[in-house]
């Protein structure tokens, strides 16, 4: 029979040649890649139980994608509050409302990254007064706590309706946090890195960065934008996600404040910093995303992006993931001016499947421009009165005051030094520590069974964006069929209907057939089935003994790629501009993997019907695909043979490589994806051991057993291979 597989391969091979060459033609794949200034429209599900599953996955996307998943230990604050001001009822610019303290605050959101601002509170509280506290992201606005308003500026705002007085109208970020300390709650108002104190990082770093920096490209101590830091999802959004939550744990540390009614609010920048913490941090009763909240642009800056983020998401849905908690946006005539029409009834749609429809709200504001102006912030104001129970006449309106001056509200003088600034240094210690504190916590994780199933598997599919059960339905279409020998040979093309995506496959299908399956993934695609117009050896063998083998073309970029990973026009090389909108090109392939797993497993195959195993191959650079696929697609893989090579995500230095995959050296690698498999039977070749990590994850499923390394010659890795799925 061997034999006769042989000779009927040499009939089909123009046939496949052509098929080969033809494949992808309708892949949606090729089509140009989203940026940030895509459509992003959302679609709320019908019913509750169906938005709950969708929300877990989004929320879990958004944790993985800031380096929060699972989240980084929470470390001593370290608070310093110091240089208080006093404004009291009466006093001088205070315009006889109620009195309030400013004092200047540094913490530490992981040991060394100081967080600065400024903490407003109600003066004159009782003892044991418990009060609201409120969250205030100020934006892009550069220095925004420390600025000042240039006066012409501001008396054209004056005159636009934009602002209401020449004096407390000189700072928006001290009027909010003013006007709330004199409604009874607490503010706390923090700096973007690089702006007003937090000097650690350099604005061009946090805002301006536009070209990969080599000597920062490294193995070991690697800076942020560079591979090993988007391997390891380290990003400034992360960073300053992670500052947002360890606000909320700092104002929960002040005996005044009511844990029950913590808000948030911020403008463009600081509208964003305000989604993502409401979705990620449910201490958050009430949201104020301004200016921010779009199908259309998603944010510009590289402090907006990360790698993984919009994947198939948007900002839309990250506002949707704050229901049923009260929400209030605003548009203005920016990205924002068709949130009407486009976003937020599918908001209201949402908060409706909770009862909750009058929870969100909008205010209408195309005819301002990009800011959060005084007609906004009173929209704030009365929103957070009516669902906080304030008790203040509606609408709530600002009254004047006198803003303080720079030196009043800077954190760092000589009692309080600041730390060294811009330190290249600093940012390579920093994010070696996160890494080492992050593998160690996942390496626990891996070798439980509560830390597979709850957190090494659900960010491995996070981070391939698919699952067998997502993997989207599939017809096959047959451009050639011959048989002889009793073995059917069918070159063809699978259509993913739901994706609308596509794979070439040769598929070999034995008249006898045990059950089996063979997905068979080598470097050559659907020509490693056969070398000189016959079967290779491995492959004949596995027909002759009657199981069926497919060999797919996985998903190759356009021709002007050369290759490589496509990136988006945007200029600018942070690989979160392409890999925060679009699955990398490693991913792509395992996603053909997964939809051929999915086929193979529902469909008939031949005259036959659905197999009862499916084993997966791996050889040469296919071997990480297989073992990215194994790791997500659960039981519908009974066993895997994998030729790793030796490979490790961490040797790459270049974000554009073909196997370059966001996250994946964050979960432990290669060898991490071999683990999140576990238990299903696996064969490893190209590892001089059982990886550490992968054979306690087998120990802790009870399967220590389900491992075997091949530790033979390189030549004899796919007979070996083919011998072992044969058993």
């Amino acid at each position: 029979m061997v034999a006769s597989v042989r000779v009927a391969c040499r009939l089909l091979a123009v046939a496949l040649a052509v098929v080969a060459t033809a494949g992808h033609a309708e892949d949606a794949r090729l089509r140009p890649l989203k940026d940030l200034d895509g459509f992003f429209p959302f679609t709320p599900p019908a019913a509750l139980d169906e938005w709950q599953t969708r929300r877990a996955d989004v929320r879990r996307r958004v944790l993985v994608s800031q380096g929060l998943w699972p989240a980084p230990a929470k470390t001593p604050l370290e608070p310093s509050i110091h240089g208080t001001v006093t404004k009291g009822p009466g006093a001088v610019g205070n315009a006889g409302g109620a009195g309030y303290t400013v004092s200047k605050v540094s913490f530490q959101s992981v040991p060394g990254l100081f967080v600065t601002g400024n903490l407003y509170r109600p003066a004159g509280l009782a003892e044991g007064q418990k009060v609201p506290a409120v969250l205030f992201a100020h934006g892009h606005w550069k220095d925004a706590r420390l600025s000042e308003q240039d006066p012409a500026a501001l008396r054209r705002e004056i005159a636009a309706g934009e602002e209401r007085f020449e004096q407390g109208g000189r700072s928006r970020f001290q009027s909010l946090c003013v006007q709330l300390a004199r409604m009874g709650c607490v503010v706390w108002q923090w700096d973007m890195l690089s702006d007003s104190d937090a000097v650690q990082f350099s604005r061009e770093v946090v805002h301006g960065f536009a070209k990969q920096r080599p000597e920062m490209n490294a193995a070991e101590r690697w800076g942020l934008y560079s591979p090993q830091a988007e391997s390891h999802l380290q990003s400034i959004m992360g960073l300053q996600t992670w500052n947002a939550v360890r606000s909320v744990d700092f104002v929960l540390s002040l005996p005044e404040v009511d844990p029950a009614r913590i808000a948030v609010t911020g403008a463009s920048g600081g509208g964003t910093q305000t989604m993502l913490l409401a979705a990620v941090d449910d201490r958050i009763a009430l949201s104020g995303p301004m200016v921010m909240v779009s199908t259309a642009m998603q944010g510009g800056c590289t402090c907006e992006n990360a790698s993984l983020l919009r994947v198939g998401t948007g900002n839309v849905e990250f506002a949707a993931l704050c229901a049923p908690r009260p929400q209030i946006m605003n548009t203005a005539d920016d990205w924002t001016r068709e949130l009407a029409t486009k976003g937020f009834p599918d908001l209201q749609a949402t908060y409706a499947l909770h009862g909750a429809k009058d929870a969100v709200a909008l205010k209408r504001g195309e005819h301002f421009p990009h800011n959060y102006n005084a007609v906004s912030r009173s929209a704030f104001y009365t929103f957070l009165n009516k669902h906080f129970a304030l008790g203040f006449p509606e609408p709530v309106v600002e009254r004047d005051y006198e803003p303080l001056a720079r030196e009043q509200l800077t954190v760092w003088d000589a009692d309080h030094p600041a730390p060294p600034a811009a330190d290249p240094q600093f940012e390579r210690d920093l994010l070696a520590r996160l890494a080492a504190g992050s593998t160690a916590v996942l390496t626990a994780a891996a070798a439980t069974p509560a830390g597979l199933a709850d957190v090494l598997q659900p960010a491995w599919q996070t981070v391939i964006g698919r699952t067998v059960a997502t993997a989207g339905d599939s017809t096959w279409s047959v451009a050639a069929k011959t048989a002889a020998g009793g073995v059917t040979r069918m070159a063809g093309t699978l259509a993913n209907t739901t994706h609308g995506e596509e794979v070439p496959l040769v598929w070999l299908h034995p008249h006898v057939w045990n059950g089996t399956v063979v997905i068979w993934l080598d470097d050559g695609g659907s020509r490693a089935l056969e070398a000189d117009g016959a079967a290779v050896a491995p492959v004949a063998t596995l027909v002759a003994g009657g199981a069926s083998v497919v060999a797919p073309d996985l998903f190759t970029p356009p021709a002007e790629a050369d290759g490589r990973q496509r990136v988006v026009k945007n200029p600018r090389e942070a690989p979160a501009y392409t890999f925060g909108y679009n699955h990398a090109l490693f991913a792509q392939r395992v996603h053909d993997v997964l939809g051929l797993v999915r086929f193979v497993r529902t469909a008939k195959v031949g005259d036959h019907p659905a197999p009862t195993r499916v084993a997966l191959v791996g050889l040469g650079s296919r071997g990480p695909i297989a073992a990215a696929a194994r790791a997500v697609a659960g039981a519908a893989i009974d066993g895997a043979a994998i030729d790793t090579g030796g490979f490790r995500f961490a040797t790459l230095v270049d974000y554009r490589d073909p196997a370059f995959l966001p996250g994946a050296g964050k979960y432990l690698d290669l060898p991490g994806m071999l683990a999140a498999g576990a238990p299903g039977r696996l064969w490893l070749a190209g590892e001089a051991e059982i990886p550490p990590v992968v054979a306690a994850a087998f120990t802790a499923t009870g399967t220590p057993g389900a491992v075997t390394r091949f530790g033979g010659a390189k030549a004899d890795v796919a007979g070996a291979a083919a011998a072992w799925v044969a058993k």
